[in-house]
């Protein structure tokens, strides 16, 4: 692995507490080390209540009332904000060239703003020559409470959650996450086939449709999938985005995408995505999708849940020739409402830091990206 910074805050080695002599094992999933700290008052005492604390999650406190809200309270974090998907498929093959013949003057010019984008994360020889990724980070989490939709949100900085990731990509459409936030471990991933998560105390179903990118990569990690996946857009103007002049790329979801990904008591509307890309450097520098869906209760009552989130992606540098972001921040705001229900909003906050990436990772397969074995055949 190449180091991102001189020096990383992630901690991946556990020493052997029972053998002073013994080898350190590598972590599952590095862990930050203002998570690490707070535990006891020396490295030892403090891994032997991070082993205690681990262990927990797998006995009978998880079903404890308290435990289990919090760790149902942390899964939905996860999966809101720290693993969603993304509704289009994303053709990863080494051409991301399009003609612009019989095109309209707005998609046209999204094709000339995507090939400005290739050029400033290092160019299509270098982006073409990429087969797989190997990322390790960490990311933050705050979020508020529900509130009324009248009411002034205000994220709690008490409520602040924190840990660690590993991800790995390989293409064809081979990904998998693995994410650790205070005691509750969630992955995800495809198998090439279909889309899957799976939380350490609950499974997930699996994912309706074709296999879909994770959002992170488009958050400046993966700037082939990027380049793709806004080559079918449309230019539909001009913003100014932290003092940046950017042009915007907007995307929306056909009917058949959306109607495959929909379930038998829910329905989604519409799922559309921006791009804000810096008309000096080229390179993405916000990314938005809002989703609204509909959701059928046992009253036969329709629910409404519209979700939005607007990722600031930051601190470029090159990886063996290639541009990608080290950290940002992604802001969530998630609104419920409904004639039979009362109209709540909610806002959550990630930011996030990238301390290692590495390209062709030697040794990955597809068996390296299979789902969980009690999620069932896929």
């Amino acid at each position: 692995m190449k180091q991102a910074a001189a020096k990383s805050s992630l901690r991946r080695l556990c020493p052997n507490i029972d053998r002073e002599d013994g080898l350190e094992t590598v972590l599952e999933i590095p862990i930050p080390e203002e998570m690490f700290t707070p535990m006891g008052s020396n490295v030892t005492l403090r891994w032997q209540n991070m082993l205690t604390w681990m262990k927990a999650q797998t006995e009978d406190k998880l079903s404890t009332p308290t435990v289990s809200a919090r760790l149902n309270e942390l899964r939905f974090l996860l999966y809101l904000v720290g693993s969603p998907l993304i509704p289009l498929q994303v053709q990863l093959g080494h051409s991301v060239r399009r003609p612009v013949r019989d095109c309209s003057i707005e998609a046209s010019t999204a094709k000339y703003i995507v090939q400005q984008y290739i050029a400033a994360t290092g160019g299509q020889p270098a982006l073409n020559a990429v087969d797989s990724m190997c990322v390790l980070g960490q990311i933050k989490i705050v979020a508020s409470d529900f509130h009324q939709t009248c009411e002034t949100i205000e994220v709690k900085k008490t409520s602040e959650e924190m840990g660690g990731f590993v991800l790995l990509q390989k293409d064809p459409d081979l990904w998998c996450l693995e994410i650790l936030v205070s005691g509750c471990k969630v992955s995800c991933g495809s198998n090439g086939k279909v889309s899957w998560r799976h939380s350490s105390n609950q499974q997930t179903p699996i994912s309706r449709g074709a296999p879909r990118p994770l959002r992170r990569f488009l958050q400046g990690l993966d700037p082939r999938a990027t380049a793709n996946l806004f080559l079918d857009a449309a230019c539909i103007g001009e913003k100014i985005i932290n003092d940046e002049e950017c042009f915007i790329l907007k995307l929306e979801t056909s009917p058949a995408i959306r109607d495959a990904q929909s379930g038998p008591n829910f329905e989604i509307i519409h799922h559309t995505i921006w791009g804000y890309f810096s008309q000096r450097s080229g390179l993405l520098v916000q990314f938005e999708d809002s989703r609204l869906l509909t959701m059928r209760t046992k009253e036969d009552n329709d629910i409404f849940w519209e979700t939005s989130l607007e990722s600031v992606i930051e601190d470029y540098r090159y990886v063996d020739g290639i541009n990608v972001s080290h950290s940002g921040k992604t802001r969530v705001t998630v609104s419920r409402y409904g004639e039979q229900s009362a109209n709540h909003k909610r806002e959550l906050e990630e930011r996030w830091k990238i301390e290692e990436v590495d390209f062709n990772v030697w040794g990955l397969n597809a068996e390296s990206f299979l789902p969980p074995s009690n999620l069932g055949k896929t």
